[in-house]
């Protein structure tokens, strides 16, 4: 069986030696052994955790939740790989829409060819994204539409980098609460405020103004309120999703107020 010294796993991972002797420090990432050298040397247990690590390093989740995300669920790897899978499968998908409307976007600007007024932001949002804002201005009046655009003005203004970006952390701010709720956390335990406040600074970041602790609960009273949201909640997170998400942004709310 290969064993690698931290040199040699830094070098296999691409994480730095430093990395890995602070995931020791905290004991995210233990070596299998110490030799008579003092040198840790790590197997393929090893290199199977640290990979999970990184995945969730890449779905945003904080470093100190890292670990009782791992300890926490319970499943085989094989279930877990396929839901990052599916995932990333569904942030490719979407950042390829996104790359297509800028390129389209940029094509047009430089006069080399047209583009609809409907695909202007397509890519950005889910399918019935006009439908949403629709429902959005009968629930709360002509100046929600002015705030829809508003908002999609800013995306556009942030330019190509800029709005993959923005909305890659949306993405991973919401994937870091699905994995706190399948890992067994109660939603309103203070302990998923820096999920939450990661996901609380991502809706203000697209409105482009402060999102108070009470439009905050009203976002989650909307998630509730309008069936595609539960559904595409519990399809990210699984049944019963939507209820724990919500639960969990009218407790951090409360905190804040």
């Amino acid at each position: 069986m290969s064993r690698y010294t931290v040199k040699q796993l830094a070098r296999l991972s691409g994480v730095s030696v430093r990395t890995l002797h602070h995931y020791d420090e905290i004991g995210l990432l233990k070596p299998a052994f110490t030799g008579e050298n003092r040198y840790r040397y790590y197997g393929r247990e090893e290199l199977l955790r640290l990979q999970d690590i990184l995945f969730h390093r890449e779905l945003g989740v904080p470093l100190q939740e890292i670990g009782k995300l791992l300890d926490l669920q319970g499943r085989d790897r094989a279930a877990v790989l396929s839901e990052h899978r599916d995932w990333l499968d569904q942030r490719i998908r979407r950042s390829r829409q996104l790359l297509h409307t800028i390129d389209r976007t940029i094509a047009q600007l430089n006069g080399d060819g047209t583009m609809d007024d409907k695909n202007l932001y397509k890519g950005f949002a889910p399918e019935k994204q006009a439908e949403y804002e629709d429902w959005l201005v009968d629930r709360f009046g002509g100046k929600m539409r002015e705030r829809i655009e508003e908002s999609k003005e800013k995306l556009v203004s942030l330019g190509k980098d800029g709005m993959a970006a923005r909305l890659a952390e949306g993405e991973a701010a919401g994937k870091a609460l699905a994995l706190a709720f399948q890992s067994g956390a109660v939603a309103g335990d203070p302990a998923n405020d820096p999920l939450l406040a990661r996901h609380h600074a991502w809706i203000a970041a697209i409105w482009d103004k402060a999102c108070p602790p009470r439009a905050y609960a009203g976002m989650a009273d909307l998630y509730l309120e309008h069936p595609d949201f539960r559904a595409k909640f519990d399809s990210d997170g699984g049944e019963g999703f939507t209820e724990w998400l919500t639960t969990a942004m009218k407790a951090y709310a409360a905190r804040l107020s």
